[in-house]
């Protein structure tokens, strides 16, 4: 027996929308936050959970090439654009993205769980900016890791646009 006293949710919808390049369509409620059709219904179970209000970044997505949390992303506001998870940055040959290799060589991860977060926020830095500086990388990653691997993080973008760290002073 329905519980009268129990609001219904929103009613599905047919929403279109690309992801990694390949154009899909769901049924969900149009509130339904973008991360958990990403994960639930499309299987891309590299963009992560952390906290759930779009503070901590292990949700990272580009949307249109926008860095964006998709945990407060409704997906209805996705429709007709495209999104690029971890998945989407290699290439067609299978070959990782110079972000990723630059992670891999850097030694970054340690725990790895907010990695997919942090690697899509430095590509979409380094797409909009080309060579960041300092200054700009620590505006532009504001993912949290709680091993603290920021240094790391530093070199890896820094060795993925050909500057290398000893040029900032960092080891």
């Amino acid at each position: 027996m329905e519980d009268a006293f129990q609001p219904a949710g929103e009613p599905s919808v047919a929403i279109a929308f690309s992801v990694n390049g390949k154009p899909v369509s769901v049924e969900a409620e149009a509130d339904t936050p973008l991360l958990w059709v990403l994960r639930d219904d499309l299987g891309m179970t590299g963009t992560k959970f952390g906290c759930g209000v779009a503070a901590c970044g292990a949700c990272s997505v580009h949307v249109d090439g926008a860095i964006t949390r998709s945990c407060s992303l409704p997906v209805g506001e996705v429709a007709g654009k495209g999104v690029t998870t971890i998945e989407g940055l290699k290439g067609a040959d299978g070959t990782l993205h110079r972000v990723q290799q630059a992670w891999i060589d850097a030694q970054v991860p340690q725990c790895g769980y907010c990695q997919s977060g942090q690697i899509m926020a430095a590509v979409a830095l380094i797409e909009k900016v080309g060579t960041p500086s300092d200054e700009q990388i620590d505006e532009a990653m504001t993912n949290i890791c709680r091993c603290g691997t920021y240094p790391r993080i530093r070199q890896a973008i820094l060795a993925a646009t050909g500057r290398a760290a000893a040029q900032t002073g960092e080891a």
